[in-house]
């Protein structure tokens, strides 16, 4: 038996484009603990997150908290997935620093859904009523103007997810 590469596993794109359920799958075929920011920002700041602003707010208070937890478990040699959009340069320099400082290897993996696709899965999800947040068509794009695809001079393992066509 081999031993397995421990790995920051990480993911890029919009509301909605299924990073939640990819690293679902991740955490399974990599043997990882994940760690899903929606769930700790429900549970430590309930009805809080109304804008942007509070997103920006409350996530970096919770990165902060949780970085260094992070590095030990990777430098432990546990495998990490982070439920935590790597949707800016900003964001994702957070993560390189994370998986730098442990030493560790990562992959990156960025969802290229388009918008119409996304919107069609948020109003899905928004109805089961199975998601922490509802978020409305205003809130996608507000965020979406943030975006930023990831770019090769960035440095990250990335390996790109689209939509298969029908």
């Amino acid at each position: 038996m081999t031993a397995k590469e421990t790995k920051l596993l990480l993911v890029c794109g919009k509301i909605a484009s299924g990073k939640s359920t990819l690293l679902a799958h991740q955490v399974k075929e990599h043997d990882a603990v994940l760690i899903d920011q929606d769930e700790w920002l429900a549970t430590l700041f309930p009805g809080e997150l109304k804008t942007l602003e509070d997103f920006v707010k409350y996530s970096s208070r919770l990165k902060q908290a949780l970085g260094p937890h992070i590095v030990t478990l990777l430098q432990q040699g546990v495998s990490v997935a982070l439920d935590f959009p790597a949707n800016t340069a900003r964001d994702r320099l957070w993560l390189q620093n994370l998986y730098k400082a442990a030493n560790a290897t990562h992959e990156l993996h960025f969802l290229d859904i388009p918008d119409e696709v996304c919107k069609e899965r948020l109003w899905a999800r928004n109805k089961s009523g199975k998601h922490q947040f509802t978020v409305t068509e205003e809130q996608f794009d507000q965020f979406t103007k943030h975006f930023q695809a990831p770019s090769k001079d960035e440095g990250f393992n990335v390996f790109i997810h689209e939509v298969e066509a029908a």
